[in-house]
């Protein structure tokens, strides 16, 4: 199994900067490919981005293409999502997840985290 935990939520002002992190623990080894995702009040959770675990591979959503950024650090099995320019459409919980069933865009994924609160202030 793998464990995933999201950190470095918190409320921010329009135009300012965020960075989460997803630390993965357990049977690591089995991750191939991890995301985000975001699901605002009385919203569908909606795909943010995704990181192919060995080629690097990223995908964005159209809405954050240009202001966020996936990474991953492999030696610490932590996957990142820097997002500079917010705005308080990006309000949501964000949520870590490894190893897509299908495509890297679109649920169902293998693992989920518990999911971090990103509140951006008008």
């Amino acid at each position: 199994q793998v464990q995933l935990v999201e950190s470095g939520g918190e409320l921010v002002q329009t135009g300012g900067s965020l960075r989460l992190s997803c630390a993965a623990s357990g049977r690591t080894f089995l991750i191939y490919a991890m995301a985000w995702f975001r699901q605002a009040p009385g919203k569908e959770r909606e795909f943010v981005a995704a990181i192919n675990w060995g080629q690097y591979t990223t995908y964005y959503a159209d809405s954050v293409k240009g202001r966020f950024t996936i990474s991953r650090d492999n030696a610490k099995n932590t996957m990142y999502l820097q997002m500079n320019s917010l705005k308080p459409e990006d309000t949501a919980v964000y949520y870590c997840a490894a190893n897509p069933v299908g495509r890297a865009t679109t649920p169902p994924y293998n693992y989920w985290g518990q999911g971090t609160q990103v509140t951006v202030s008008s």
